[in-house]
């Protein structure tokens, strides 16, 4: 017997998983407990798939119906090498918290209206950080970061992944909060640890062996967080320590294990940390041997500054000082006056459109974490008018970058290679007037992960420079 919840495998009869605990017995609308197996409900005579949200309709069952073509194609190219593997992996578990309660009233029908969303912006999430959904429970999803595509930063990618869900649901919640008086928040846990890969069938569902309390954990932590939060492990934080902000709330007795876990609550991350602008300059090392760089990069400098726009590739092996080479040269003197945008793609970004841009835009019209969509909207608008008032038809692309455009805008309407292109397009415009109004030095780091769109905002950008 299959548990909903975490997947695990149980013999006939049991009435909780043995992985996570989970009651494996079915329940009415009214929340009567009935065996497993049961098709209706032994006390009131109610079909038990009335119960909505406990069944996930047929494009949520099967992970080739909703897995992105692009990860299916790398998930089967390699998993003949997968398969036998002992991988570490980070677990995530999701789910609409009393969704049996919130939504027993409603018609089946409205109820899966409502819950349908929910489940997508879980998916988009994980999808969004290259994770794959290993299973979906009618009203949750469980996830696995570094299986079966092999990531060295899996917790990063979850640890992101869960922040992004929140947000994402908690807009839709407030969506649905105004027009069906309904509250809608979703709860999650994430705990890192080794698995072993046994299969990965033809419909990428992957049958994987836990190592110790990996699943169980997370499933755990899922079931103990509030509403709109998301609870993680000691040995998650560890592996993305310095990506994610977190509240520790000490130890915790978990039922099934001896001792209390050390649990802690994500409060924030910074998708792409500077490595080095909040190091104060004094604890870094002397900055020798790289006259000629910063001669044939100041050359450049003076080039620009008089009107000849100028693009370097900087270029050399980890390691060697390419960030410490343009902290240096960014903040010399001879850049002083100049309009300063940096951005950075990141491994787990190339999959996303326009990752690094969202960035830059965040930073040029200092968009804050977590601000509501008005706030973002009346910063983009001031600064673009201020700028130029003849950008005003820019802004609609600029906040869908920014995912702060207004649900009804037409722009969201047109296919999304139209609107990709449209926001290339802004940005362009956008950057280039700013160069006419001071000098402006872009610094974009990590061109190996680069999405094609950023890609071909960069080389339209670089064809404008003379």
């Amino acid at each position: 017997m299959r548990c909903r919840q975490c997947g695990g495998d149980n013999p006939p009869g049991a009435r909780f998983c043995n992985l996570c605990g989970t009651p494996l017995e079915g329940r009415c609308p009214a929340g009567h407990a009935n065996p497993p197996g049961s098709r209706f409900c032994g006390e009131c005579g109610q079909p038990l798939a009335a119960a909505g949200p406990a069944v996930p309709p047929a494009r949520f069952v099967a992970p080739a119906a909703y897995t992105p073509r692009y990860l299916a194609e790398r998930i089967l190219t390699s998993r003949s090498a997968l398969e036998g593997e002992r991988k570490q992996v980070t677990v995530l578990f999701a789910d609409l918290k009393g969704s049996m309660e919130l939504l027993a009233e409603r018609d089946p029908e409205d109820a899966r209206k409502l819950l349908d969303p929910v489940l997508d912006r879980m998916m988009e999430g994980v999808h969004r950080y290259e994770g794959t959904v290993n299973q979906v429970m009618g009203d949750g999803i469980m996830a696995l970061f570094g299986a079966p595509l092999a990531h060295e930063d899996h917790a990063v990618r979850a640890c992101y992944a869960a922040l992004y869900m929140q947000e994402s649901v908690t807009r839709y919640g407030d969506e649905v909060q105004r027009s069906h008086g309904v509250p809608v928040q979703i709860r999650i846990g994430l705990n890192s640890g080794d698995v072993v890969v046994r299969s990965i069938g033809s419909d990428l569902h992957m049958d994987y062996t836990a190592v110790g309390q990996t699943t169980h954990l997370a499933a755990r932590l899922e079931q103990m967080a509030k509403p709109g939060s998301v609870l993680a492990t000691a040995e998650t934080l560890r592996l993305a320590e310095g990506h994610v902000q977190a509240r520790r709330l000490g130890p915790v007795p978990i039922k099934g294990l001896p001792a209390p876990v050390d649990v802690f609550e994500l409060t924030g991350g910074e998708p792409t940390p500077a490595r080095l602008q909040p190091v104060a300059p004094r604890v870094l090392s002397p900055f020798v041997g790289r006259d000629a760089e910063l001669a044939h990069l100041r050359r450049a400098l003076a080039q620009a500054r008089e009107g000849r726009g100028q693009v370097v590739a900087v270029v050399g092996e980890p390691g060697v000082g390419k960030t410490r080479l343009l902290f240096e040269f960014t903040r010399a003197r001879e850049a002083e006056g100049w309009r300063l945008l940096e951005t950075r793609a990141v491994s787990y970004g190339s999959a996303m459109t326009y990752f690094p841009l969202i960035t830059l835009l965040k930073g040029y019209f200092h968009v804050e974490h977590g601000e509501a969509d008005e706030v973002v909207r009346d910063k983009l608008v001031r600064q673009v008018v201020s700028l130029d008032d003849r950008l005003k038809d820019a802004v609609p692309s600029l906040l869908l970058c920014l995912e702060a455009l207004p649900a009804a805008d037409p722009l969201r309407s047109l296919d999304p290679a139209a609107r990709q292109r449209r926001i290339g397009d802004a940005a362009k415009r956008l950057l280039l007037r700013e160069t006419q109004r001071q000098p402006l030095l872009l610094v974009v780091e990590n061109l190996q992960w680069l999405d094609p769109e950023t890609t071909g905002l960069l080389d339209s950008l670089i064809d404008s420079l003379p």
